[in-house]
């Protein structure tokens, strides 16, 4: 059973429900736990408060460190749920595989944050499309110059109240200088280093014009992986296609949402190989009719542009139908206006928070 230490004075007072900007803004309260010679210990719901950390912290120089992200969203009736929370544990744990560390019980993440979800109920935005994004975070905690594996561990859930991640249709380059991901790599691992990696071809990109890049394989950069944080997709002549995860691609959890309630609603969708080349012959021909984006945080956004070698490609998203659908079916799930035929779903309790 984990404890809770409460806040005296809570800040929620000072949010602007129509104004929260992604990223910034934190509720009252963290989970937190150590782990250290084999087993975690000192696990408590606390209010958020800053960490005192050595400067020889191994994750800081040596970068073992690693993140999840997930949304806690209201019911109609005003009860708190998570969509999928067990697929977020498996996920970081399979990060954590890579990188070298701990796994983190399983049943002791999920009352984690059902207890702190149901803590900061009122932290949940009622407008459609915000949440309360959650962010679980893992990372050494040995204070010791020299490369190796840590053996102490710091855990933690943060709560964040957000909007929407994107306003607008996204314009994408198809980056081929820099990669994100190579085979071998760490690129199907939520880990940090991948995010510090794509910083610099990022801001090239925005200082062209553009909002984010579409990521091409590390070894021939041909096949197309991801779009900035996100899984990408194609619609071509009524099929829709999504690279497949074979290890340089992130396992989403949304993009495995989209590809089950697309094939429920009759859609074929294959997971293969999709190169650079056939995505401009299939807007070249007419044959491509959408190509959208999907993550936890963004949830599904369509993109109006990319840019190959310095030619623009444009898409008309008025006319586009996958992506909303799935977006409407992923918003109804989440506020309980959509049946859950896939039990995906879970309704918190509002007394664990008391527990």
């Amino acid at each position: 059973m984990i404890p809770i230490t409460k806040i005296q004075h809570s800040k929620i007072s000072s949010l602007d429900f129509n104004n929260i900007p992604f990223g910034k803004v934190f509720s009252d309260h963290m989970f937190y736990a150590e782990y250290e010679n084999g087993a975690w210990h000192n696990m408590e719901i606390r209010p958020l408060e800053n960490l005192s950390v050595h400067p020889s912290n191994l994750a800081w120089h040596y970068g073992q460190s690693i993140f999840e992200g997930m949304k806690a969203t209201k019911h109609q009736d005003g009860s708190p749920m998570l969509m999928r929370p067990e697929m977020h544990i498996k996920r970081m744990n399979a990060s954590a595989a890579r990188m070298c560390m701990p796994d983190f019980p399983e049943d002791v993440f999920l009352e984690a944050v059902e207890k702190l979800v149901t803590l900061e109920v009122d932290w949940i935005p009622p407008a459609k499309g915000s949440a309360l994004y959650l962010r679980p975070l893992m990372f050494a905690a040995d204070e010791f110059i020299g490369v190796r594996p840590s053996d102490k561990y710091i855990y933690i859930i943060m709560a964040l109240p957000v909007g929407p991640y994107y306003a607008k249709p996204l314009k994408l380059k198809a980056e081929d200088v820099y990669i994100r991901a190579a085979d071998g790599g760490t690129g199907e691992a939520k880990t940090a280093g991948n995010y510090a990696g794509s910083l610099f071809p990022w801001k090239l990109a925005q200082e062209q014009g553009f909002d984010q890049i579409m990521w091409l394989d590390g070894k021939n950069k041909k096949n197309v992986q991801e779009a900035g944080t996100m899984n990408i997709f194609f619609v071509i002549d009524g099929k829709v296609i999504t690279p497949a995860t074979t290890g340089s691609i992130l396992k989403g959890i949304t993009r495995d949402s989209a590809i089950q309630l697309l094939r429920k609603e009759g859609y074929t969708v294959e997971e293969r190989e999709i190169s650079i080349d056939e995505v401009t012959a299939a807007s070249k021909d007419g044959s491509l009719h959408e190509i959208f984006g999907t993550g936890t945080a963004a949830v599904v956004i369509s993109v109006s542009d990319f840019n190959y070698k310095g030619q623009n490609y444009s898409l008309d998203v008025d006319t586009y139908k996958v992506a909303p659908f799935i977006k409407e079916c992923v918003d109804g799930l989440r506020d309980g206006s959509k049946p859950d035929s896939f039990n995906w779903i879970k309704k918190l309790d509002a007394t664990l928070a008391t527990i």
